[in-house]
């Protein structure tokens, strides 16, 4: 009972003092049914069999006392007692090496797993590393008396048994390490205790730093906020803009740079207020009351007492700073203005006191009285302005401004000037008025002299100009034209000469009046610039260009006769040649196309066709000698003739170039015949053929009247739509030849293809078509043709001799029959007709 009062802490029932055997039976039942109570089934142990002293059953009661008070208790992860101490185990000793725990027997035997749980929790109980594994008596017994000395753990195993034993016991080993499992988790929750108690103090002490840095701040806060209103308050004026622009530039950095720190501090205020109270309240402990005047809401109150000031004071800055604004305005408005009428009427006095007009002319007397009324209106359009500064300085006056002597003494100066203005300009007016009157007959004369003048005068130099003026002309009617001009010009002389002699009277006239009033005439004319004496100058001018000018017609007049006669003479020469050429072109062709006689009589006839066209080369030269004196004398058209020296010269050439090329073509065509073979009789149906299908005489056939010419030499061309390009591409060429019976193999068609195309441009040509079919029609000799008679020379054998038949270019033959002096006679025949090289 004593036993299981220690193991499982709880207090048992009383026991029997008695030493009689059923005194010990009643309290090893006591024992018993405590064991039960706890949930521990006892199996075959009764209490007559502990008192009776068997082992076997009292060793099997307390090894189930020791599972389930020392062992049971052991849960790592929802396992059972024994698989959580051995996980415990395995956790603890996993970064040690040479330490493997499996099981409760074999592997302890070594001793370091011991060692190794008590190094992992008291570290500085055991040098772990100087331990070796070859020794495990020394392991275990360190262990075993550091477990007992330090741990307060008995020792309740024996080294020399654990080495001494092959499969130490289980139940003892695991009991042995329960101890320590208890040992280190009783130590665990005293740390842990600990742990919790330091985390209290430690909150608690964060918390009062918390209370005592928001009781410093507010205070700092409230006291800046103290010290700013007053300054925010003060509404003492400045007289002057930039005085209120540095209030204004000292607000804008006080807004800028002093206040936004101290929004952060309130801020913060704010945030370590509220952090405090969450801590109070998730500690469980009471919540923090500030000192009476630093609640948040106490510096909220004081924060929105300073936005106020700040808002007063910002309105006052800008409403003194819109005052001090209009003042400045008005001021400098009014300086403006003054300067303005300032320099408007400097020198208007004096101007006003001239007397020029007692020497001016009406016009100038006009003139000024006209500038009078512009200067008096304009004087009129200054009433405004000077009203505007009279009451610019009575507003400033009523603004308090504080230069406002300085502006009454300008504008008491302004108005004395502009009441003497208005006198001066009363009596300059009058004077003018007086003076027009006296000058206005002498004005009429002048304005009519000048408007006389004026016409006659543009008339003049019209005159001049024409007189003098360069013309350029092409033809008679031309010349006559100006020539009937120029004597309409000179009908109209007499009666400018009666204008003339007018004008100068109408001069004369003021000349008379000026000597007989004594009028002081300063100046001349003031609408003209034209002076009796410059009329008549250009009027003599006029007279003398008048016989030049005809002088200068008739010279023109003989020379576009000249021009007429040199374009006659071009025209008619021109007329004449021009369809001779072209005649002469039509007769070629007719030549070309007709078949009268041989081509031997054609050649004939075509060469002295040509005799005669180069005999007619004497009047295209007189011809190019007409067109360069044309040319020498500017002609550059000519009415008699629709031929020009570049159709001439290129109608020229082309006949050259065609009888030549007509000439060329017979001579081709006789080679044709003699070297192929060629009847003429064959000549001329293949000529007729294509005479014939040529409809429209052009020397060419088109694509169906080329196809029906071949038809006609007895060509089955097939059904195909022939292309209409005036020739055949390789497929129509090939079709035409089976048509006609040749074997159209791939090889041989390739062959007669490069004949009849060697540019390969993959069509046949007429031209080559006809070529082609001289050809096959034409009796000519072949290389296998020259081998042949040269066989029959040699017998048969495959070479000759010079004996046989001397051949000096022959190459020697070196074939396998081969005797001296042997000639190679078809290398010699395929060389021949370019079918290899000598």
């Amino acid at each position: 009972m004593l036993l299981l009062e220690v193991i499982s802490g709880e207090r048992l029932a009383k026991p029997e003092r008695g030493k009689m055997r059923v005194h010990k039976i009643s309290n090893v039942n006591k024992a018993l049914d405590f064991i039960a109570s706890k949930g521990v089934k006892l199996v075959s142990i009764g209490a007559e069999e502990i008192v009776d002293g068997n082992v076997k059953m009292t060793l099997g009661m307390i090894w189930t006392i020791i599972l389930r008070f020392a062992i049971q208790d052991i849960s790592v992860e929802e396992t059972s007692a024994k698989e959580g101490l051995l996980l415990w185990c395995q956790r603890k000793t996993a970064p040690y090496k040479n330490v493997n725990i499996q099981n409760f027997h074999i592997s302890w035997k070594d001793g370091l797993g011991f060692c190794a749980l008590i190094h992992r929790h008291r570290p500085e109980l055991i040098d772990y590393g100087k331990l070796r594994k070859d020794d495990p008596l020394t392991n275990l017994n360190t262990a075993f008396d550091v477990a007992e000395k330090y741990l307060d753990i008995p020792k309740m195993l024996d080294a020399e048994d654990i080495i001494g034993t092959l499969r130490p016991d289980e139940k003892a080993i695991m009991t042995y390490v329960s101890c320590y499992y208890h040992a280190f988790s009783g130590a665990q929750k005293a740390e842990t205790a600990a742990n919790r108690i330091c985390k209290v103090l430690a909150v608690n002490q964060e918390n009062e730093q918390l209370m005592e840095d928001y009781e410093k701040l507010a205070s700092d806060l409230l006291e800046w906020i103290r010290r700013t209103i007053p300054w925010l308050e003060n509404r003492a004026p400045e007289n002057t803009m930039q005085a209120m622009q540095q209030k204004l530039e000292d607000f804008r950095d006080y807004r800028r740079l002093h206040k936004p720190p101290k929004v952060q501090e309130k801020c913060q205020l704010e945030i370590n207020f509220n952090t405090l109270q969450t801590k109070l309240r998730l500690s469980n402990r009471p919540a923090f009351m500030p000192s009476e005047g630093k609640m948040v809401s106490d510096i909220n109150n004081a924060w929105g007492g300073l936005e106020q000031a700040e808002k007063g004071y910002e309105e006052w800055l800008l409403n003194e700073i819109r005052r001090l604004e209009r003042l400045d305005h008005l001021a400098e408005k009014f300086r403006q203005k003054a300067s303005i009428h300032e320099s408007w009427t400097d020198g208007k006095e004096a101007m006003l006191q001239q007397k020029d007009y007692e020497i001016a002319t009406l016009s100038e007397i006009k003139a000024l009285l006209k500038k009078h009324e512009a200067f008096e209106s304009d004087l009129a359009a200054h009433q405004d302005r000077v009203e505007q500064i009279a009451a610019i300085a009575q507003e400033l006056n009523e603004l308090d401004y504080y230069d406002s002597p300085s502006v009454n003494a300008r504008c008491q100066k302004i108005c004395d000037q502009w009441d003497n203005l208005g006198a001066l300009t009363q009596k300059r007016r009058e004077a003018l008025e007086r003076t027009e009157k006296l000058l206005e007959t002498i004005d009429q004369l002048y304005l009519e002299y000048a408007k006389r003048a004026a016409p006659f005068n543009n008339w003049m130099e019209g005159a001049m100009e024409d007189l003098q003026d360069t013309f350029i002309v092409h033809t008679i009617e031309e010349i006559q034209g100006l020539t009937t001009a120029h004597e309409q010009f000179k009908a109209t002389l007499p009666d400018a000469d009666k204008e003339r002699q007018a004008i100068l009277g109408i001069h004369n006239e003021v000349s008379k009046i000026v000597q007989t009033y004594h009028v002081n005439m300063a100046g001349t004319n003031p609408y003209t610039t034209i002076t009796p004496q410059e009329i008549n100058s250009k009027w003599e001018h006029v007279r003398q260009l008048v016989p030049r000018r005809d002088q200068a017609l008739m010279e023109e007049h003989a020379r576009q006769q000249q021009n007429e006669r040199l374009r006659k003479q071009f025209g008619a020469q021109a007329n004449v040649i021009g369809p001779w050429i072209q005649t002469k072109m039509e007769e070629i062709g007719r030549i070309s196309i007709e078949m009268h006689g041989t081509l031997e009589d054609q050649l004939n006839h075509l060469r002295q066709y040509e005799k005669s066209i180069v005999n007619y080369k004497p009047k295209i030269d007189q011809l190019e000698g007409d067109h360069q004196q044309i040319q020498e004398a500017l002609i550059f058209d000519n009415k008699h003739t629709n031929y020009t020296m570049e159709h001439i010269r290129v109608g020229w050439e082309q006949l050259l170039t065609t009888i030549a090329r007509t000439i060329n073509e017979v001579e081709n065509q006789i080679l044709t015949r003699d070297a192929k073979g060629i009847s003429q009789e064959q000549m001329n149906e293949f000529r007729a053929s294509f005479n014939h299908f040529d409809r429209d005489h052009s020397g060419t056939l088109g694509p169906e009247e080329f196809k029906a010419c071949l038809i006609s030499l007895g060509y089955d061309i097939g059904n195909d739509a022939q292309k209409k390009t005036g020739m055949m591409d390789c497929e129509d060429f090939r079709a035409c030849l089976i048509s006609m019976g040749y074997n159209m193999g791939e090889a041989e068609f390739a062959r007669i293809m490069s004949i009849v195309d060697p540019n390969r441009m993959g069509v046949v040509t007429f031209q080559a078509f006809i070529d082609f079919m001289s050809r096959e029609t034409a009796d000519t000799d072949t290389a296998d043709q020259v081998m042949a008679s040269f066989k029959i020379l040699a017998g048969d054998k495959n070479y000759i001799t010079v004996d046989e038949y001397c051949i000096a270019r022959m190459a020697p033959y070196h074939g396998h029959d081969a005797v001296p002096g042997a000639l190679d006679y078809m290398s010699f025949s395929t060389a021949l007709y370019g079918e290899s090289d000598l």
